[in-house]
């Protein structure tokens, strides 16, 4: 008994390359904060963000989050089962837009009840909380 437990506890941590999900993550994150500090620094209002800006820096993160996310092999799984391809596309499309609209919904109402320093703090927050989360995967 005594020597499975010493084998068990001197087992190393399988090694692998930090995952898809961590350099889609850290790049799609990296693209927005770049694209949201463009703009003069001195002015007490920052400038409202371009048309582009906001749709590319919305459209890269959303694309770059979901290649190869669960539920895009899900949906290719679906897709292989069903044999109708067009019918599950509009299914998953339907489903992306529900949620990005959710999410757009809630991100409006909190922007509306929290002043641009607090969300800033929060978002800070919570990107170096998702950071921590992600290297300590891969470590």
């Amino acid at each position: 008994m005594s020597d499975s437990k010493s084998i068990a506890s001197t087992e190393k941590k399988p090694e692998h390359p930090p995952s898809w999900s961590f350099w889609t993550v850290f790049s799609s994150t990296f693209l927005t904060v770049f694209l949201a500090e463009i703009g003069d620094k001195t002015q007490e209002h920052p400038p409202s963000w371009s048309f582009w800006t906001v749709f590319s820096s919305t459209f890269l993160t959303v694309f770059l989050a979901e290649i190869g996310d669960k539920t895009q092999l899900a949906t290719l799984l679906i897709s292989a089962e069903s044999q109708s391809p067009w019918v599950v596309f509009a299914g998953a499309a339907s489903a992306l837009i529900a949620t990005s609209l959710l999410g757009v919904l809630i991100g409006y109402w909190i922007a509306r009840r929290l002043s641009p320093k607090t969300l800033d703090i929060g978002v800070a927050i919570l990107l170096l909380l998702i950071t921590g989360l992600l290297i300590g995967d891969i470590l």
